[in-house]
């Protein structure tokens, strides 16, 4: 009678949380009994059913529907709703990825009904407790069982904190993806025929952090920043910073500005298309910093720290809300090369993580 195979969960709810799937997926599928769940944390289109079309990802096999709300109200529903089905389900492990809310509710649920925790994307630090993103990784990696991380700084970050024991230096997944798709992206130009950019001539800006979208002075600041930018922008708008831009009255002024595009969030590959393209982007968001430094595009970053130091020696720029910074950056930006390999020691992410798993779960 052969084996029954292992059964690993893995809680989704996010858009990076998607792309870091992506590549993994179908290599859990061929070993194990793969089971996909989605909280429902992103249920706009094109932030949640879009990439799962665009990226093959399998078909999630539940859905907790929670929706937005308040970082206490969406933490909650999932706990409650995911509670009810690890307790019917009873996987062997419970793969979170990321840093998000349903990355911290998953990992919290998971590991009170001692289940087996893997948190991918393990051992980030930007060291500020003010951010939601940077407690919500602080906590999973303390009640994780299995520490995926994607850099040697992730794992040097764990040390200092004494996890050490089933820690893993995986790389990361989404430079795996990228590299899968490089280039098909470098021949696409449907998404820049469609907004009439020209390659190498316009700048890519996006805006999500809360830090930034929920403060009135810093959407203020960064709508009066996109004005002064003299040359062509698109801005694909995520939806709690349309809300925050309408709801604090910068809409108008944002709608405005003469060389600015104002879009919804766009598909990942068109996004990613854009951003191969630009002359550079102007973000708040850590995957953006890392997909320009893998694909070679100059990056200036609207925060002070960043989760990912590596970039920093790829073109990232850490330039805040100053708008002399940027707009002296933008002047004088470097001549960047492209990442590099993504494999550690030959081996894709995807791979050493499935074969990571395989041995933890066989001595258990």
């Amino acid at each position: 009678m052969p084996l029954k195979k292992p059964v690993i969960l893995s809680v989704v709810g996010a858009r990076p949380q998607f792309i870091k799937l992506a590549p993994l997926a179908p290599v859990l599928s061929r070993q194990f009994n793969h089971i996909v769940i989605h909280t429902g944390q992103h249920y706009d289109f094109e932030m949640s059913q879009v990439f799962f079309r665009e990226l093959h990802l399998p078909k999630p096999k539940y859905n907790l529907n929670v929706g937005s709300g308040s970082h206490a109200l969406m933490t909650a529903n999932i706990m409650v709703r995911l509670e009810k089905l690890l307790g019917q389900l009873r996987p062997d492990i419970v793969l979170v990825y990321g840093d998000t809310n349903s990355t911290l509710a998953g990992a919290l649920t998971t590991a009170k009904l001692q289940i087996p925790v893997g948190h991918i994307e393990a051992g980030l630090r930007s060291f500020r407790l003010d951010m939601p993103e940077e407690i919500n990784r602080r906590l999973t990696d303390q009640v994780s069982s299995l520490l995926f991380c994607p850099t040697s700084t992730a794992l040097k970050n764990l040390k200092k904190e004494g996890i050490t024991a089933e820690v893993v230096h995986s790389g990361d997944l989404m430079y795996e993806l990228i590299a899968e798709r490089l280039r098909d992206l470098k021949r696409s130009r449907l998404v820049l025929n469609r907004y009439q950019l020209a390659a190498g001539q316009f700048l890519l800006v996006t805006v999500h952090r809360a830090s930034n979208s929920d403060r009135k002075e810093n959407l203020e600041t960064t709508v009066e920043i996109l004005a002064a930018l003299n040359e062509r922008v698109i801005f694909p708008v995520h939806p709690r910073t349309a809300a925050n831009l309408k709801r604090f009255g910068l809409w108008r002024k944002l709608a405005a500005i003469v060389n600015l595009i104002v879009t919804e969030p766009l598909p990942y590959l068109d996004n990613l298309t854009l951003l191969m393209h630009a002359r550079a982007v102007l973000t708040d968001s850590g995957g953006m910093q890392k997909e320009a430094a893998f694909i070679g595009t100059p990056c200036i970053t609207l925060r002070q720290e960043t989760e990912w130091p590596e970039t920093l020696m790829q073109g990232n720029f850490l330039g805040g809300l100053s708008q002399r910074k940027i707009i002296s950056r933008l002047n004088h930006l470097p001549q960047i090369t492209t990442g590099g390999s993504y494999r550690i020691k030959g081996r894709k992410p995807s791979a050493i993580i499935s074969l990571a798993l395989k041995r933890f779960l066989g001595a258990r």
